[in-house]
C-alpha cells in the first residue's frame, strides 16, 4: 500500500456527499442496525451543517425502486436539494458531478447505502479524477458482512481514505475553542463533551 502524506481536512477544503440514504435500501442493511445507521448519518449531516460545509445529497430511482430519503435526514438538512438520478455511480450523473464540482472542494467525504456502490463507486471515481476521497464507513451500510469487508479493501486499494463520521468532523473542527464546537459535539451526540469542558475549565481556575 502506498503511504500518503497526511493532509488534514479543513472547513475550507472539504465537502460532504450523501448518496442514497433511502428507505428501501435501509431495509436491506445488515452490517449496522437501522437505528445506529440513521443516528450516524444524521450526526454527520448536522455536524457538517454546523461547520458550514457544502453538502450534496442524492437518491436513485426514488419513485420507482428505492423510495425517498429517510425522513430524519431530510429534517436535518432543510432546504438542501436532493438530486434523483438513474445511474448506478452517482458521479456518472452530470448534475451530481456539477454539484460536486461547484463546491470547489478537493477533499470529498462520502457516505452511502450501499457502502460499496453508493459510497465506494463515486469515491473511487473522485480519486481517479485527482481528488481526495474519504468514506465515513459507519454512516454507510451494506447488505452482508462480506460486502462490507471486501469492499473496504477494494476502496483502500484505489486510494480512498476510510474513517468514521465523528473523527472526520472533529478533524475539521480542529480547535475545541471554536464557537462551533458545542454545535458539532451536540450533532455528534456527545453531550458528555460539554461536561468534560466544564470540568476542565473549573480546574483551570
Amino acid at each position: 500500500m502506498t503511504l500518503r502524506k497526511y493532509e488534514p481536512l479543513t472547513q475550507d477544503n472539504a465537502a460532504v456527499i450523501l448518496v442514497d440514504h433511502q428507505v428501501g435500501l435501509m431495509t436491506g442493511v445488515r452490517d449496522y442496525s437501522t437505528g445506529e445507521l440513521k443516528h450516524n448519518v444524521v450526526a454527520l449531516a448536522k455536524a457538517a451543517k454546523a461547520l458550514e460545509l457544502p453538502i450534496v445529497v442524492t437518491t436513485t430511482a426514488r419513485d420507482s425502486m428505492w423510495g425517498p430519503t429517510f425522513p430524519e435526514l431530510v429534517e436535518a438538512l432543510p432546504g438542501v436539494e436532493i438530486i434523483d438520478r438513474s445511474t448506478v455511480n452517482a458521479y456518472d450523473d452530470p448534475r451530481v458531478a456539477r454539484a460536486i464540482e461547484a463546491t470547489g472542494r478537493k477533499k470529498l467525504i462520502f457516505a452511502g447505502i450501499s457502502l460499496e456502490v453508493c459510497a465506494g463507486f463515486p469515491a473511487m471515481t473522485a480519486v481517479a479524477r485527482g481528488l481526495d476521497a474519504y468514506v465515513a464507513v459507519d454512516a454507510s451500510g451494506t447488505f452482508s458482512e462480506t460486502k462490507h469487508d471486501v469492499n473496504l479493501f477494494r476502496m483502500q486499494q484505489a486510494g480512498v481514505i476510510l474513517s468514521d463520521h465523528a473523527t472526520l468532523m472533529v478533524e475539521i473542527l480542529k480547535d475545541n475553542g471554536r464557537p462551533e464546537a458545542g454545535a458539532v459535539y451536540a450533532a455528534l451526540d456527545m453531550p458528555w463533551a460539554t461536561l468534560v469542558g466544564q470540568v476542565a475549565s473549573a480546574l483551570r481556575k
